[in-house]
């Protein structure tokens, strides 16, 4: 079954070469004009993966994203911005964006990029009532199952994005080790980034909102001071 994408962009032009490369690609596409229709087909079409541009009509891309999710629809969600946009990545991924391009760009680019986050955001297509738990990683009250794309928290499934997912795996798989942010940046956002270790901290810092009964006073994500974090079992005085 093909995978189903939204396209939201109101450059015509734009909107009918990526539907175009898209679905020579194999994908399903559904298109809207601005941010309205693109919040609403987001909420009505359930897409796989959203190609959103920032600059749009009525609603803009960053307002689109904050209110997906806000409604806790957490598919990835690629973002478009033209050069000379004054746009902070930052915010952007802030609020729930996965990655971004910048204008122009080739409709090979995306379709290659597009593959490459539904690759790293494949959910299993077993039950997760019968799911095997064989590959899952469980630190104190914390459970991730990779290939399923899913993490527990003292029993309840926690609602993460998918980069949020990936440094929490990232994290969990190294348990004890002190990571740098470049190393951070170089594992789960590759090249994208270099050098914004901002970026870091606001993922590491929605984790903690996710994972922490005190993110004053965090037991699991710990800050190692001039150098990154660690991630390690709590101990049972804290």
């Amino acid at each position: 079954m093909s995978k189903k994408l939204l396209v939201v962009d109101d450059e015509q032009s734009i909107s009918t070469l990526l539907q175009y490369n898209l679905q020579q690609s194999g994908f399903d596409v559904v298109t809207a004009m601005d941010g309205e229709e693109g919040y609403q087909k987001a909420l009505d079409e359930n897409p796989d993966l959203i190609v959103l541009d920032l600059m749009l009509p009525k609603m803009d891309g960053i307002e689109v994203c904050k209110k997906l999710r806000q409604q806790k629809v957490m598919v990835p969600i690629l973002m478009l911005t033209a050069k000379d946009d004054e746009f902070d990545k930052v915010l952007g991924l802030e609020l729930g964006a996965d990655d971004y391009m910048t204008k122009p760009f080739s409709p090979r680019e995306v379709v290659a990029r597009v593959k490459a986050i539904l690759r790293r955001t494949q959910y299993s297509a077993n039950d997760s009532s019968d799911m095997n738990e064989g590959d899952k990683i469980v630190i104190g009250g914390l459970k991730v199952l990779p290939e399923h794309y899913e993490a527990y928290f003292e029993g309840e499934q926690l609602e993460l994005t998918p980069k949020e997912f990936e440094l929490l795996l990232y994290l969990t798989k190294n348990k004890g080790r002190v990571l740098t942010r470049d190393q951070l940046l170089s594992a789960v956002w590759n090249y994208d980034f270099a050098g914004d270790t901002r970026i870091v901290d606001v993922h590491i810092s929605h984790l903690r909102e996710k994972i922490e009964h005190n993110t004053r006073k965090p037991v699991y994500i710990k800050t190692i001071r001039g150098m990154g974090y660690k991630l390690e079992e709590p101990k049972s005085d804290e």
